[in-house]
């Protein structure tokens, strides 16, 4: 399972994202590694479709859809629904990591 957390330098959610998905993680029994991507210009914002910090991927899939605005840019991101400012509702990142544990490729017939 790949893990991403993408923000902004000195963006105050940061931590608190890393802190929930290691929880969540650890709450489901997955053990995956976290990359965290400092995005720090306009240019690798639009190149990763940064919707905001901060950004929380897993398999490549945002675990809250961002809207279909088309912007990307340096700035905070907000959590519609999510108790949390700055983070994203906790059962979206569950339902994410479970998402992505049953998709994982089958290989001779062991799960991986």
């Amino acid at each position: 399972m790949k893990v991403e957390i993408l923000y902004v330098a000195d963006c105050p959610s940061h931590p608190a994202a890393v802190t929930l998905v290691k929880d969540v993680l650890a709450a489901q029994g997955v053990a995956a590694e976290i990359t965290e991507v400092v995005v720090s210009d306009e240019q690798t914002a639009q190149a990763l479709k940064f919707p905001g910090s901060p950004t929380i991927r897993i398999n490549g899939r945002d675990v809250v859809e961002p809207p279909e605005t088309g912007a990307f840019a340096l700035n905070c991101r907000l959590y519609p629904g999510s108790l949390r400012i700055g983070l994203p509702p906790v059962e979206s990142v569950r339902r994410a990591v479970a998402e992505a544990r049953e998709l994982r490729p089958m290989k001779q017939g062991v799960c991986q």
